[in-house]
C-alpha cells in the first residue's frame, strides 16, 4: 500500500488475469491468420507470374496468327474488288447492248 496506489480486490485481478489471457489467445490467433493471409497472397502470386509467363510464350503464335489474317484478309479484299469489276463490266456490257439494240430497233423503224 505504500505505492500510493488503492488495493485491489482479489477478483478484479483475477478478471484482468483472464481478459488478458484471452487477448493474448486471440493476438496470437490473428498473428497466425495473418501469417496465412501472407502465405496465400504470395502463393496466389506466384500463379500469377507463371500464368503471365505461359500468355507471354503465345505471344509469337499470336503474332503469326495476326500475320496470316493480314494476308487472308488483303488477298479477300482483293478479290471482292477484282469481283465488283467484273459485275461492273458485266452491267457495262449489257447497257451497250441495250444501246446497239435500240439503234437497230431505231434504223428498222426508219426504213
Amino acid at each position: 500500500m505504500t505505492s500510493g496506489q488503492p488495493p485491489r480486490p482479489q477478483s478484479a485481478a483475477n478478471v484482468s488475469t483472464h481478459f488478458e489471457q484471452q487477448r493474448e489467445g486471440l493476438v496470437r490467433e490473428i498473428a497466425l491468420s495473418l501469417e496465412q493471409v501472407l502465405q496465400n497472397i504470395n502463393r496466389l502470386n506466384r500463379n500469377l507470374e507463371s500464368v503471365i509467363t505461359v500468355g507471354n510464350e503465345f505471344s509469337s503464335v499470336e503474332a503469326l496468327w495476326s500475320q496470316f489474317e493480314t494476308v487472308m484478309g488483303a488477298g479477300n479484299d482483293g478479290n471482292e474488288n477484282e469481283q465488283e469489276r467484273d459485275r461492273q463490266e458485266q452491267e457495262h456490257e449489257h447497257e451497250h447492248e441495250h444501246e446497239q439494240e435500240r439503234e437497230r430497233e431505231g434504223a428498222d423503224v426508219e426504213t
